[in-house]
């Protein structure tokens, strides 16, 4: 490849690559047709989009200009060259068109269809699918990177795995967080059991990830399975940022998200060594004894009277949650004047949470 055809690469590689699944996703008239192809065991070369370059790249063939249907596409698959279709899918260019891509454009592929795809992918900027007769496989190319597709059946056997996954660790977590709200009401939270809580939600947050690519891959097909995830998951994701404001050096929602992302990206056996924790919450000086104080603000939340945004203006008064236990008996009114409507109400919740009082 030129140095002008990788200056032209787009940065945005994986965004074209998520863009190009949901196209070809089940429910979709074009997956409706692949689906057909494979069905009828033929094979079938299709580009989408940059249609004038993919033009460039070959000759021949039948000028179409009909508009796009999945039975259209079907019937012209049975010819052989390559159909080309516009960037919005509602109009087929051409049929029976040959393709001569550069052959040294690099690729790993095996099959004719297949290299002249990923090549046509790192040509021009059309989403390229290639569906081999032998093999009655479909890949899917963009930028030369090539994706196949599965079936709603295979999906759904990973899904499957996933979802009793997602709801094991779920479970195991908020076991962790009760344990954890009680230490944290005892002040004996250690650096072990934040470690420990964080290498659970990094667990979590995982598996959702990977299921979130089945969701994209199922398209109408995981509408189901994505009202799942979101019922197991309720609100984990902002759970885990309050449990790292609560514990970071640096308390800010911005550094939270900062910490979150280092987190995500540090290898899991990592997240069970309390000293590299540390190290990413911003402390050089701790060991998985060490003692670490709440600020409060998650266990906060998570009490019906404190209203949205209050738990904060509750932690920048006193300044942690064992200093609001303190004095929440004997000076009600401090919280009185921070507008909330009732302190006694607040002050009977963390007692109940602590098991100190009915």
């Amino acid at each position: 490849m030129d140095a002008a055809r990788k200056d032209a690469q787009p940065a945005d590689g994986s965004a074209r690559l998520r863009e190009a699944i949901k196209l070809t996703a089940p429910g979709t008239a074009l997956r409706v047709a692949l689906d057909m192809i494979i069905a009828g065991h033929m094979g079938a070369l299709i580009c989408i989009g940059d249609t004038d370059n993919v033009l460039a790249a070959g000759d021949d063939g039948f000028r179409l200009d009909i508009s796009f249907t999945a039975n259209r596409l079907f019937e012209l698959s049975k010819m052989d060259g390559a159909i080309v279709i516009d960037k919005d899918l509602t109009r087929i260019v051409r049929a029976n068109y040959h393709l001569n891509p550069d052959p040294s454009l690099p690729t790993s592929e095996t099959g004719m269809r297949h290299r002249t795809a990923a090549r046509m992918s790192l040509l021009t900027k059309a989403l390229v699918i290639s569906v081999s007769e032998r093999r009655q496989v479909v890949n899917v190319f963009v930028d030369g990177r090539g994706h196949q597709l599965r079936s709603v059946q295979e999906l759904m056997g990973t899904v499957n795995q996933l979802i009793v996954s997602l709801q094991s660790t779920r479970t195991q977590l908020d076991r962790n967080l009760l344990r954890l709200t009680t230490l944290e009401l005892d002040n004996y939270v250690t650096l072990a059991d934040i470690s420990q809580t964080i290498y659970l939600f990094e667990v979590l947050s995982t598996v959702v990830e990977e299921l979130n690519e089945l969701v994209l891959q199922l398209g109408s097909s995981g509408k189901s399975i994505a009202m799942q995830r979101d019922e197991i998951m309720g609100n984990m994701d902002e759970e885990y940022t309050l449990l790292v404001r609560d514990y970071a050096s640096d308390s800010s929602e911005e550094n939270a998200k900062a910490i979150r992302a280092r987190l995500h990206k540090t290898d899991k056996d990592q997240l069970r060594v309390p000293k590299r924790v540390a190290e990413m919450l911003g402390y050089d000086d701790k060991d998985e004894d060490s003692i670490m104080t709440s600020l409060g603000l998650r266990t906060l939340s998570s009490i019906s009277v404190v209203r949205e945004g209050m738990a904060d203006k509750i932690v920048d008064e006193y300044g942690s949650l064992q200093q609001l236990l303190d004095d929440i008996e004997q000076n009600p009114s401090r919280l009185d004047s921070l507008g909330v409507d009732n302190p006694n109400i607040l002050a009977d919740s963390l007692y109940r949470l602590w098991g100190k009082r009915a």
